[in-house]
């Protein structure tokens, strides 16, 4: 009776600690999540304000009009471009 009380107990604490991994998984998936999140932000962000430096270096650089709008309107196709496929790498 004795080793069925302590097969008992051991059962009870290993599911304890399987209760408490499970709380702790959800709670690292969800922290993930929220990095992931943070991270994607960041990347329109910086690829946002990369796009404001490149035109403002170039804009100064060139001083045609025509050419100007020309290579504004190759830098917006590239970097449709470029978030075309890093929301096909996301999904």
């Amino acid at each position: 009776m004795e080793a069925l009380d302590l097969l008992n107990h051991k059962l009870n604490m290993l599911l304890k600690k399987y209760a408490a991994l499970e709380a702790e998984n959800k709670r690292l998936r969800a922290t993930i999540s929220g990095h992931e999140k943070s991270v994607e932000s960041l990347t329109k962000k910086l690829a946002s304000l990369e796009h404001g430096m490149v035109s403002v270096h170039l804009g100064n650089a060139v001083e045609d009009e025509d050419e100007k709008e020309n290579m504004r309107n190759q830098l917006d196709n590239v970097i449709a471009d470029i978030d075309k496929i890093l929301n096909t790498l996301n999904d």
